[in-house]
């Protein structure tokens, strides 16, 4: 073993990983030992064939027995990818997805003008953070239950170099009577008798309660139902993230508490993905 080239060294974790049933092997072989050697394609490219420091091996040995128990890529490495910038990602918050760019694309888009935004349930801060970093917003708010994601959160907006104001709490408890051009929210929607088909991945390591909602997963599209029209000012827009299937009994939901225009957009997989509306004038 002590000879063992980084090339090999990478055969060989990506068969172990073949062998241990974890998905796209390759993929998740090339990530740890990028991260644990430090190396990019094209320096690995140029010493592939140098023998692995031992210490480094220790380290990727332990970063592989990780991955075999399914604990996810992202919070073996501490970090994922999402909307061009890097973030910082712990058990205590959802690995962001590149399915969500969706909506900021599309908030991005389409309030070029706009000034306040608010994101509920901010996890990570992904959103937030290429909201404020990416758009011309005068004004960010991000607000989680969690006190341990929102520490995640502040950390990624300072890493990102932008400015948000953070506030713990459930919801609208966190806001007061503050009102915004914006709201958007990628809020728990997956119902509790899903957890059966879930990723070990999913269901075992990222955090339940950012996960799974009741009401066959539409409790908090209700509850931000209830007291979005308070919180939006004249013209402004709700934009929130949805399971696939969900679209309708959400846009039912937009529909009944006055707000109009209400739309799924789908992601490129072609699933409903983001039910978006606006506060009449």
């Amino acid at each position: 073993m002590k000879d063992m080239t980084r090339k090999n060294l990478l055969a060989s974790v990506a068969q172990r990983l073949r062998e241990g049933g974890i998905p796209e092997p390759e993929s998740d072989a090339w990530i740890l030992f990028s991260h644990v050697f430090g190396l990019d394609r094209t320096h690995y490219l140029l010493e592939q064939d140098r023998p692995a420091d031992a210490g480094k091996m220790t380290q990727l040995e332990a970063a592989v027995q990780n991955r075999l128990k399914r604990v996810p890529v992202q919070y073996i490495t501490g970090e994922q990818d999402f909307y061009g910038l890097t973030f910082r990602v712990t058990p205590d918050v959802l690995i962001p997805r590149y399915d969500t760019e969706v909506l900021v694309d599309l908030v991005l888009s389409e309030n070029p003008k706009a000034e306040r935004f608010l994101d509920l349930c901010t996890g990570s801060g992904c959103i937030a953070v290429c909201l404020m970093k990416s758009g011309q917003f005068a004004f960010g708010e991000a607000t989680d239950i969690s006190r341990a994601a929102l520490k995640v959160a502040a950390d990624n907006a300072s890493r990102n170099g932008v400015t948000l104001t953070f506030s713990e709490g459930d919801l609208w408890e966190a806001v007061g009577d503050k009102t915004y051009d914006v709201i958007v929210s990628n809020p728990p929607y997956i119902a509790e008798s899903e957890r059966p088909t879930l990723m070990p991945e999913v269901e075992q390591h990222e955090p339940g309660l950012a996960l799974f909602a009741e009401n066959d997963g539409l409790e908090f599209y209700e509850r931000i139902a209830r007291e979005v029209c308070a919180h939006l000012t004249p013209g402004g827009r709700l934009y929130v993230e949805i399971g696939a299937t969900q679209g309708e009994p959400v846009s039912k939901l937009f529909e009944k508490c006055g707000l109009s225009e209400v739309r799924v957009t789908k992601d490129l997989a072609g699933l409903s993905r983001v039910v978006s509306a606006i506060k009449p004038e």
